[in-house]
C-alpha cells in the first residue's frame, strides 16, 4: 500500500513549500502558482542513499583528478558541453516540441555506443517510433539498449543491471516514482524523479541527458529547482519552420555558459554548422537601408548575424515598436538616446527591428549596430559594402567598449569585410590588416558615418 502523505501546496516557480493555498508565493511573489501536492515519506527511498555520503572528509585530502569527458560525436554540441559528456553528471536539454531535442539525444546514443552501453528510455513514442527514428537517422548499434517506460523505478533498476555509461530520459515530465502519489509531471512527481537521477548518476558515474519540455512562456515546464540540482541546462533554440537550430548553455558546471552550437535540421538528423556566419548573413551583398552586419560574441565564439530595421511613418496614434530577437525594452532605450544626443525623433514613427536567422541577442554590445540599423532606414541611407560593426550606448550617449573586440574584428576580417565600426576604447595599435577601423566615441558619430 503507498504510504500516507499530508497536503502541501507547492510554488511551480520557485519551489517552496506552503501549508496552505494563498494567492501568491511567500517566496517568489508569483500569482496563482500555487498547486496542491501530497508530499510522501517512504522507507523505500533509502535504499538509494548511500551510506558512505554521511561521513566527513578532509577538503585537503581529495584527489582532483581531471574530468573524464565522453564526446557527443558532434563538434557544435561539444563546444556548448565544453568537450563533451562528463562522467557521473546530469544535462538537462530543454525546448519546444518538434525542434529536435529527442533526434538530438539519439544521435549522441549512437555516437557513445560506439565504445559505451547506453540506456535509452523513452515515456512518449513506442519502440517502433524509436526504431524508425534510428534507422531515418542511420544509427545502428546493438550497445544501445532501449526500454520504453514511465516508472522511474524500472529505469533504475534497468540501470543497475545493465551498467550503461550513458543514459537518456526522455522526457523528466512523463517519468513518475511509485512512492509518489501525484500524477507524472507534477512539480512532486519532477522533483522526486531528477533528484534519485542525479543521486543515480554520482553514485555510479553515469552519464545522464534529460529532456524536458518547455513551458508557453519558454521556460522549462516543472519546479525551478529542477535546473538547479542538475548539473547542466541546455536550451534548444530556433524557429520550427526554419531548418536553423540553436543549443545554448544557460547553466554549466564544467563548462563556460552562453556557449552555442549550431545545428540545420536535414532528412537525416542534425547537422552542426561549422562556419555559421556564413550561413547567417544574406547571400546578397548590395548596400541595403536599415541592413547592418553585427559581429556578435556568443560564448567564446565571435558570430556575425545581419542585423535590420525599418523605421516608417505610422498611422496610429500610439508608434509601433516591435523587435524578433532582441529585448524590446533596450531598443526603447536607444531610441531615446538617439532623440535626446543626436537630435533623431522617431515620435511619430513605426519601428521594427529584427535578427535574420531567427538567432536570439542579449549583450549589450548590439546597440551600435540597432542604432545604425535605424538611422540607415530613417534616413535611406545604407552603410558601404563589407561593413561591421559593434559597441554598446550609454545613456548619455557615449560609446563604451566590449568584450573580445579583437577576436571580433580577426572574424569579420577573416570573412572577408573591409571596414568595422567600433568603440574608441576597442581600438588596438595593431589591428588586422587589410581592415579599416573607424573608432568612434558618441552617437552623434554615427550620423557623420552615415552622411
Amino acid at each position: 500500500m503507498p504510504a500516507k502523505g499530508k497536503i502541501t501546496y507547492i510554488c511551480s516557480s520557485c519551489g517552496a513549500k506552503h501549508p496552505k493555498w494563498t494567492g501568491q508565493c511567500n517566496d517568489c511573489g508569483i500569482w496563482n502558482s500555487l498547486s496542491e501536492t501530497k508530499i510522501v515519506h517512504s522507507a523505500k527511498s533509502i535504499h538509494d542513499v548511500d551510506q558512505a555520503d554521511s561521513v566527513p572528509i578532509d577538503l585537503s585530502s581529495i584527489q582532483v583528478a581531471q574530468i573524464a569527458r565522453m564526446s557527443t560525436g558532434s563538434s557544435e554540441f561539444d563546444r556548448v558541453l565544453g568537450g563533451g559528456f562528463v562522467e557521473g553528471a546530469v544535462t538537462l536539454l530543454g525546448g519546444e516540441p518538434g525542434i529536435g531535442k529527442s533526434t538530438l539525444a539519439l544521435q549522441c546514443a549512437g555516437s557513445l555506443s560506439v565504445a559505451d552501453s547506453v540506456l535509452y528510455t523513452t515515456g512518449e513514442e513506442s519502440l517502433q517510433q524509436l526504431a524508425l527514428r534510428a534507422s531515418r537517422t542511420k544509427i545502428e548499434s546493438s550497445n544501445i539498449k532501449i526500454i520504453a517506460t514511465s516508472e522511474l523505478e524500472t529505469v533504475l533498476h534497468v540501470a543497475r543491471s545493465t551498467g550503461p555509461k550513458f543514459v537518456v530520459i526522455d522526457s523528466i515530465q512523463t517519468l513518475y516514482s511509485i512512492e509518489q502519489e501525484s500524477a507524472p509531471g507534477s512539480i512532486s512527481q519532477v522533483r522526486a524523479c531528477a533528484d534519485r537521477l542525479v543521486r543515480f548518476a554520482k553514485s555510479t558515474s553515469t552519464a545522464i541527458l534529460m529532456i524536458g519540455h518547455i513551458t508557453k512562456d519558454g521556460v522549462l515546464a516543472g519546479p525551478k529547482l529542477l535546473e538547479h540540482i542538475v548539473d547542466t541546462v541546455l536550451y534548444f533554440e530556433g524557429d520550427a519552420d526554419s531548418r536553423l537550430r540553436l543549443v545554448r548553455a544557460f547553466k554549466n558546471r564544467f563548462g563556460a555558459v552562453n556557449e552555442v552550437g549550431v545545428f540545420v535540421m536535414t532528412d537525416s538528423g542534425l547537422r552542426g554548422v561549422e562556419n555559421p556566419s556564413s550561413m547567417l548573413l544574406s547571400s546578397d551583398n548590395t548596400d541595403k537601408p536599415g541592413s547592418v552586419v553585427l559581429v556578435a560574441q556568443e560564448g567564446t565564439r565571435p558570430l556575425l548575424v545581419e542585423l535590420q530595421a525599418l523605421v516608417d511613418d505610422t498611422v496610429l496614434a500610439t508608434p509601433r515598436r516591435l523587435s524578433i530577437g532582441l529585448d524590446g525594452g533596450r531598443i526603447s532605450m536607444l531610441l531615446a538616446v538617439l532623440s535626446r544626443h543626436a537630435g533623431v525623433t522617431l515620435g511619430n514613427r513605426d519601428v521594427y527591428v529584427n535578427v535574420a536567422g531567427g538567432i536570439k541577442l542579449s549583450e549589450t554590445a548590439t546597440d551600435v549596430a540597432i542604432a545604425l540599423a535605424v538611422l540607415s532606414s530613417h534616413f535611406d541611407k545604407p552603410l558601404p559594402a563589407g561593413t561591421v560593426c559593434f559597441g554598446e550606448i550609454g545613456l548619455s550617449g557615449e560609446i563604451r567598449p566590449v568584450q573580445r573586440g579583437q577576436e571580433r574584428l580577426k572574424e569579420a576580417k577573416k570573412l572577408g569585410f573591409r571596414k568595422a565600426i567600433i568603440p574608441q576604447a576597442n581600438q588596438a595599435t595593431h589591428g588586422p590588416e587589410k581592415l579599416e577601423v573607424v573608432p568612434i566615441k558618441n552617437v552623434g558619430e554615427l550620423l557623420e558615418i552615415l552622411h
